[in-house]
C-alpha cells in the first residue's frame, strides 16, 4: 500500500506539473509552428506574467491578476514582434534566435532591477488554499485542481480556435502560403503579430498560475526554460497534440 500511495500521489502531482508545462509550451509551439521562430525569451515572458500577477494580486486580487498579467504579456509580445522580430526576420533564423536569446537576459536583469534578487511572497489565493480531498492521509490541494481545469480549458480553446474559426484558418494558411494569403487581402505581418502576442498571452497565463504553484523568483525562467524546449522538441516541433503528450510525459518523469 505504501508504494501504491506514493505512485498515486506522484501521478496526480506529475499531471498537474505536466499541465503547467503544457500551458507554457503551447504558446511556444504556436509561435514556432506559425512563424518558424524559436522564441528563447518565452520563459522570460512567463516570469513577467508571474511578477505582474504578484503585483496585481497585492494591489487588487488574484482574479484581477488572471486578467491583467496575460494582457500585459501579450502587449509586450506584440511590441517584441513589431519592433524587434519583424526587423530581424529577413536576416534569417539565426538572427531571430540571437535576438530572442539576448532579450531573455534583458528581461531577467529587468526583473531583478524592479523586484530584487530574492523570491517575492506570491501565494495561492485564500479562496483556493484548502485540501480538495485526502489520499492515504496526503492532501490534494484545491489549487492543483484549479490549475488542471484552467489548463484543460486552454487546450480546448486553442484547438477550437485553430480548427473551427476563420482566424485559425488564416493563421494556418499564413504559415504555409504567406503570398497567397496577402493576395487575398489579409495582412500577414498583422497575423504574425497576433500569433506572437497570443503565444505570449499563454505564457503570461502560465505565469499567473505557475508563479504561486512554484516560487516566483528571478531564476524561475532559466530553471523552466530548458525544460520547455525539451517538451516542444520532444512533442514534434509545432504539433499541439504532441506538445500536450510530451508535457504530461516529462511532467511525470520529473515528478517521479
Amino acid at each position: 500500500p505504501q508504494a501504491m500511495e506514493i505512485v498515486l500521489i506522484s501521478l496526480l502531482n506529475g499531471f498537474v506539473y505536466g499541465m503547467l508545462l503544457f500551458m507554457l509550451a503551447s504558446g511556444l509551439t504556436l509561435i514556432f509552428s506559425m512563424m518558424g521562430v524559436l522564441n528563447f525569451a518565452h520563459a522570460g515572458i512567463y516570469m513577467i506574467g508571474a511578477y505582474v500577477a504578484f503585483q496585481t494580486s497585492q494591489i487588487v486580487s488574484f482574479g484581477a491578476a488572471l486578467i491583467v498579467a496575460p494582457i500585459v504579456c501579450a502587449a509586450i509580445g506584440a511590441a517584441i514582434e513589431i519592433w524587434g522580430l519583424r526587423r530581424t526576420h529577413h536576416n534569417g533564423h539565426i538572427a531571430e534566435l540571437l535576438f530572442t536569446f539576448g532579450l531573455f537576459f534583458i528581461i531577467e536583469r529587468g526583473v531583478q532591477m524592479v523586484w530584487g534578487m530574492l523570491p517575492v511572497p506570491y501565494r495561492v489565493p485564500a479562496g483556493l488554499d484548502f485540501p480538495l480531498f485526502s489520499l492515504y492521509g496526503i492532501d490534494f490541494p484545491a489549487y492543483h485542481a484549479f490549475m488542471l481545469l484552467v489548463a484543460g480549458g486552454m487546450l480546448l480553446a486553442i484547438w477550437l480556435m485553430l480548427k473551427h474559426t476563420r482566424i485559425g484558418l488564416i493563421i494556418q494558411a499564413s504559415l504555409t502560403h504567406p503570398q497567397m494569403v496577402s493576395s487575398l487581402g489579409h495582412n500577414v505581418p498583422r497575423v504574425f503579430t497576433i500569433v506572437f502576442a497570443g503565444g505570449c498571452y499563454l505564457a503570461g497565463f502560465a505565469g499567473v498560475i505557475g508563479g504561486n504553484y512554484q516560487v516566483t523568483e528571478p531564476a524561475m525562467a532559466s530553471a523552466l526554460g530548458p525544460i520547455v524546449f525539451v517538451v516542444v522538441v520532444f512533442g514534434g516541433l509545432g504539433s499541439l497534440v504532441g506538445c500536450f503528450i510530451s508535457s504530461i510525459v516529462i511532467g511525470m518523469v520529473q515528478t517521479f
